[in-house]
């Protein structure tokens, strides 16, 4: 099992599988939440090293939800996707590049976890 625990947070069910699917395959492990509310208590209760969330959920945009992430957890990287589709898997590469290098200068990605 991988030392890098990473919350999966979308509503599709068929989404949620092919994501959780491709962060296992590149040898993560998956917490896996449908709503804003249980990704909210799987962050606050778990040890997570970054969050991949679903821009569209219902009843909170994921935007607001990404505001309370970081205020609740301001150095965990939360990155916001739209979907899954054709860019899928350059967002995940781009995800997995950005967890794995731990040697990364903090100033060069503030505005993007800022």
């Amino acid at each position: 099992m991988s030392d890098i625990r990473v919350l999966c947070v979308e509503n599709h069910p068929e989404y949620m599988g092919a994501l959780k699917y491709m962060l296992e395959s590149a040898g993560y492990e998956v917490m896996p939440a449908t709503t804003s509310g249980q990704a909210l208590h799987l962050l606050t209760t778990q040890s997570v090293d970054g969050v991949l969330l679903e821009y569209d959920l219902p009843g909170t945009p994921g935007i607001a939800v990404r505001a309370e992430m970081k205020r609740i957890k301001p150095n965990v990287p939360v990155l916001l996707f739209t979907g899954v589709g054709s860019q899928t898997p350059f967002l995940l590469r781009f995800f997995d590049s950005y967890l794995r290098n731990s040697g990364r200068p903090l100033e060069v990605f503030e505005d993007m976890d800022g």
